[in-house]
């Protein structure tokens, strides 16, 4: 069965900080930005800014389960939240996108089937902007999302879970190759 993203989740901007997020050592929030995240699914809560987050409204807090989307420039991915260990909000960047109800959709499956090649392409053929890319809300509201039994979603986020594994055990594998070589090739050379 397909349905539209709106349907199934809530959709909110990130934060409105004016410019860039100010650091505030006495600050209120800290603030996720793109220097903090990778496609992979890691978050680097060490190195997120604390900062103040003043406005009429209240902030949108992250928690446990949501699921930002990097909405501007080049690659526009998804990334649940497994935990938030600080209280933070999202920066202008994101959506912030919080399942209506998590025992019909999973957001870790969100996540995984907006960063998959269908939803990609819909996402690249919708983008605006030649110089700086970005998605639109509506573009992103409108995405058709596939929406299998809870217990499909848990076996695909499982195989998910342990591709991400396997790509940074070979990654290191990989890494701790190259230093072996150039030891190698630096003891060639000192002799």
């Amino acid at each position: 069965m397909t349905r539209l993203l709106t349907e199934l989740v809530e959709v909110q901007a990130g934060h409105p900080f004016r410019g860039s997020v100010v650091p505030a050592p006495d600050g209120n929030a800290y603030a996720l930005q793109m220097r903090d995240i990778d496609p992979d699914g890691d978050v680097d809560w060490d190195g997120v800014v604390r900062t103040r987050t003043e406005g009429r409204r209240a902030p949108a807090w992250l928690q446990a389960g949501d699921v930002v989307f990097v909405g501007r420039g080049t690659r526009n991915f998804a990334l649940c939240l497994r935990d938030v260990p600080l209280p933070a909000v999202c920066s202008q960047y994101f959506y912030l996108l919080r399942v209506k109800q998590p025992a019909r959709l999973l957001p870790e499956f969100l996540a995984w089937q907006i960063n998959g090649a269908p939803a990609q392409r819909y996402l690249a053929s919708n983008a605006e902007g030649s110089d700086q890319r970005s998605i639109r809300r509506a573009v992103l509201e409108a995405l058709p999302l596939a929406l299998p039994p809870a217990d499909e979603q848990r076996r695909i986020v499982a195989l998910a879970d342990a591709a991400r594994r396997e790509k940074k055990l070979l990654e290191n594998l990989i890494r701790n190759r190259q230093r072996e070589l150039d030891a190698l090739a630096l003891a060639l050379n000192s002799r």
